[in-house]
């Protein structure tokens, strides 16, 4: 999308037409402060592929992903989501926060945080429908968590809230998933059930991008690559940008284990 929209400059493909790139930054500069977090960053995450934003802590990881979302100002740039520029890009996909932005005392329960996902095709101020109902409910199935609806959010575990708020987004139907940080604090053996997952719905043909810190798991799952600290300094398929000079100018002293 434009980061600063007019309608007049609005330019929406029609839904449901595939474009090559699910989402693509140009020229992306945002800064805190006046201190510059994102500059001049260019990259695409090509469309129906699992897609990683690496870089070390600071490097803009988050706020590139919150840019493009709208949630934060960018100072210049464009973003196209699924080939749409403007609020119309909005439709298009479908975002995981960090679990850590979530006020998991609010009193909701599992099934009312999935049907959350419905809203802006059942309309904000209507109540969601049967079929948003049912939609919400092969979500939850998909993510294994079908028998928890009625429990209170704040009564699960971190894997088990990762796997709602995968859900809530899966129930957008939304040809871009977008992730921040999904696998942070949560146990091997979910990480792997979520990695498998994000792995059949590429295979679906849905767009993934993840915000992830495991360059192992990156290497060996992931088909494309952002490599990114303030500015990019690779994009493209994950086993030529995470190469070890990539890296270590990436990390720098941190690089130290790198292979």
């Amino acid at each position: 999308m434009l980061v600063r929209v007019s309608s007049s400059s609005v330019q929406a493909a029609p839904r449901g037409t595939r474009t090559d790139n699910a989402l693509e930054v140009r020229h992306l500069t945002v800064s805190y402060r006046s201190a510059p977090v994102l500059w001049e960053v260019s990259c695409s995450f090509p469309a129906g592929q699992l897609s990683a934003i690496v870089g070390p802590n600071g490097a803009g990881k988050s706020t590139l992903l919150k840019a493009a979302l709208g949630l934060v100002p960018a100072d210049a740039g464009r973003v196209l989501i699924d080939g749409v520029e403007g609020r119309d890009a909005l439709d298009r996909v479908a975002y995981v926060p960090q679990r850590e932005s979530v006020d998991w005392d609010f009193p909701i329960t599992v099934r009312e945080v999935v049907e959350m996902g419905r809203y802006r095709s059942a309309g904000w101020f209507r109540r969601v429908g049967r079929a948003d109902r049912v939609i919400a409910a092969e979500c939850l199935e998909r993510v294994g968590m079908a028998n928890y609806g009625r429990r209170q959010i704040g009564q699960l575990s971190g894997g088990q809230r990762q796997r709602i708020f995968l859900a809530r987004a899966l129930s957008q139907r939304a040809p871009v998933l977008v992730m921040d940080e999904p696998f942070a604090g949560i146990d091997a053996r979910t990480q792997a059930d979520l990695l498998a997952l994000l792995g059949e719905l590429r295979d679906d043909g849905t767009s993934v991008v993840v915000v992830h810190h495991d360059m192992a798991q990156v290497r060996a799952a992931f088909d494309w690559a952002l490599l990114l600290n303030v500015r990019a300094l690779g994009c493209g398929p994950t086993e030529e940008v995470l190469t070890p000079d990539a890296l270590r100018e990436a990390y720098g002293a941190d690089a130290s284990w790198v292979g």
